[in-house]
This record gives structure tokens, sequence and C-alpha cells, in this order.
């Protein structure tokens, strides 16, 4: 019989490889199961590239299963070897405490952590790997694997050209130890990654295999990797990634990252990061099709992202970033959303001195000239943090000044630029 949520994640586009696919739609038919995805804290934050594995766990937790997250405080010591042509730079136990503590509070956003029976559990895979002697690792575990299998790994196999350390090539063995324990101490029957994480997978259910005398059921899927249709990399803006911490990220500018996605990629996003139903998906889809100017589909996505990631309270500051921009109405936004709406903007030191409007356009490069800039002043084309300013004579000075540090002046419907004051 088919599995409801199988079916669900095929519609999506979620499923790319399956070690066990019947077996395992028959297990999710059966039982409520326990099953895992593993983050390395090689950062303090994780990027929107990190999230399509967890939230298709989190539909897995929906479904009644439960989501066990694997933070790696061992294996993020080491370093994953899977889509790199060279070796991470090691962490202290100081910096990976530190990435620990960031990445959990994100997954808390996304997770039911209550203590229901699918619960998710939070799990640090240095509690039992740290623990391991060398002599423990190589008698217990490194004889399982033999040196063939691990050469015959795709992330193995493309570095051997470009160099390959010792501590790399151990880490498929380790990722295997901690779907072992998992499988052993929180019955976890699944795996599930992104797809460059086929190798590892499959090292651990050898790994079970091998250490269980019973036939194992376990079982491992991977998402397939998701890429813009002008073929760009997904996650990536002019700015870098797109992280989850607002710190690093903005709720503003995070959704306008979404806001700004193609009309030939909403659909895709919807059913992949959304958790909208088949229906209101469809009906998006066709608004594309038929409405396609009032982005109705991208407006859904921004705030369904912006909503999971930063709650309630940052959708609101990002809308009302978005409104005020649009309609220039800067009156409604507090200093610190300035900050955000214009952290991209042009930006220019000058003296902190009262000046003239029209000099300082021309200063400020605002204006190509003082004959432009008199000619912007007096054709209202000039706006002084959200002020219309038509006389020549204005004078910009503390009054003008936000925090004492900064204004902003538009000029036209759309050019900003930020003026810092020393």
């Amino acid at each position: 019989m088919a599995n409801t949520l199988i079916e669900d994640l095929k519609w999506r586009g979620l499923l790319y490889q399956q070690t066990d696919a019947e077996g395992m739609e028959k297990l999710l038919n059966e039982e409520k199961v326990s099953l895992y995805v593993g983050v390395d804290p090689t950062a303090d934050s994780m990027h929107i590239g990190h999230i399509v594995p967890l939230l298709t766990l989190r539909r897995f937790q929906q479904a009644g299963h439960r989501p066990i997250l694997l933070v790696g405080g061992a294996t993020g010591m080491i370093g994953d070897p899977s889509g790199r042509s060279t070796e991470r730079n090691l962490l202290t136990a100081k910096q990976i405490d530190n990435n620990v503590a960031g990445i959990k509070k994100q997954l808390e956003r996304i997770f039911d952590f209550s203590g229901d029976q699918n619960g998710a559990q939070l799990v640090n895979n240095y509690d039992w790997v740290g623990k391991l002697s060398a002599i423990e690792f190589l008698r217990d575990y490194g004889k399982l694997i033999n040196i063939n299998y691990m050469l015959n790994k795709d992330t193995i196999s493309s570095r051997l050209e470009t160099g390959l350390s010792f501590t790399e090539f151990a880490y498929t063995l380790i990722q295997g130890i901690d779907f072992n324990h998992l499988y052993d101490h929180y019955d976890v029957r699944i795996q599930v990654g992104g797809s460059d994480q086929w190798g590892n997978i499959t090292t651990g259910l050898e790994v079970i295999r091998k250490t269980h005398d019973e036939e194992t059921r376990a079982f491992g899927i991977t998402i397939p990797l998701v890429t813009k249709s002008d073929g760009t990399k997904f996650g990536k803006t002019a700015g870098g990634a797109v992280w989850l911490d607002a710190e690093k990220t903005s709720p503003y500018e995070f959704y306008q990252f979404w806001l700004n996605t193609a009309d030939a990629d909403v659909v895709k996003y919807l059913k992949i990061f959304t958790f909208l139903s088949h229906e209101e998906i469809e009906t998006l889809a066709q608004k594309v099709e038929t409405e396609p100017h009032l982005r109705e589909a991208q407006k859904t996505l921004a705030a369904e992202m912006t909503k999971l990631i930063h709650g309630e309270a940052g959708l609101e500051q990002a809308l009302r970033i978005t409104a005020a921009l649009f309609s220039g109405d800067l009156k409604s936004l507090s200093v610190d959303e300035m900050k955000v709406a214009f952290s991209g903007v042009p930006s220019i030191e000058l003296p902190k001195e009262a000046k003239n409007i029209v000099d300082l356009l021309v200063e400020a490069k605002i204006s190509s000239s003082k004959r432009q800039a008199r000619e912007d002043v007096t054709n209202g084309a000039i706006s002084v943090n959200g002020e219309k300013v038509k006389d020549l004579d204005y004078i910009i000075d503390t009054k003008d000044r936000m925090e004492d540090a900064f204004a902003i002046i538009r000029r036209g419907k759309k050019k900003y630029h930020m003026v810092k004051f020393n």
C-alpha cells in the first residue's frame, strides 16, 4: 500500500535516492519510527542550503514520526569531505560549542521539541564519539569497512588527486558510527540527508549490518540538490549566503530573498520549502500563469519562510520595511529598521557639520552637479529621512542625523543613499 507521506515527498520533488523504497514504505505504514538528520556545526548559524533535509524531517514529524537532530560536535572537528575540493579548517572545542548553541536555537524554531511521543530530540555525537580511544575506533569499527569500499565513495575518490588526509578519509566511518549508535540507543531506522550524503548514509547502513546478528531494518533517503532554473546556485546572493541568524541576514533581507524568486522557480520552491497543501500550491501555480504581475506566489513563499525562521515578529518587521520602501514613507520605521533597510544602499562618509542641501547632494555624489542638485530639489525629487525637501536653503544638521550618525537621502522614486557623519 502506498504511503501518503512518501507520495507527498514525491509530489514535492523531495526524493532522490532510497536504499530500499519498498521496505521503507512498509515500515512507515506499519510503525511510527525515529529518523535523523545530521548537521555539522561549522558555523554558529545554518544557512538556507542546510534546511531542505530539516524541513523534510519536519514533514515526518507532522505525520507522527519522531525526529532526532544530530549536531556533530565530533564530526564538526574533523570535516566532511563531501562536496569539497579542499580540506576544511579545523575548529577548536570552544568554537564548536558556540556553534552548537547557535544552531540549537534555529532548530527549535523549525521543530516541535515538546515531550510528546514524537517530540524532536537534540543529540550531540561528541557524547559517544568523544569517548572512543584510537584503539577502540580501529579495533571495533576500522575492521568493519575495507579500503576498497571506502575508495568507491565519490566523496573520497574525487579527492584522491587533489589530496585527502586520513582525518577526512575517516569521516564517513565516524558518521557510520553515529547511525549505528542512534539505531541502538534511539531506535532510529532512517537517516535523511542531502544528495551529497549518500555515501555517508550507506556506510552507516553497512556498519549497522555488520554489528548486529539479527536482520536489521534501517534505511536511508536523500533529497535532490535544489537548483535555480537559470543554472545559478540556489541560496547565494551578491552579499553571500542567506543565513538563518537574524544578525547575519535580517528578516527583511531574508524576506526579500524569497520575494525575488523567479516565476520559473517559485512553484518548485513552494513545494520544497513550505508546508502549504497541494491545493494551495496548485492555486498559486495557476496565478503565476494568469496573473504573474501580482507575484502572489512569491509573496506567499516569502511570508511562509520568514514566519517559519523568524516568527510573526520577524515577518511583521519585514513587511513593514518593504511597505515603507515601496511607498517612500520612512517615518513609520524605527532607527534600527532604517539601518536594516538601507544596509545595502550606496553610502558615503562626510564630516559632522551643518551643510546646505545642494552642497550635500554634490559632495555625497547623489547629484552630478550643483545645477542638477538645485533642479532635483526644486522638482521635489529629494527626500531626507522620508521628508520631501524643496527649499534650496535647507540646512542638513543635527535634526536630520539619526542617532547623530546618519541620514537617508532619496533621489527620485527608488534611488536611496546613506550619508554617514563622522
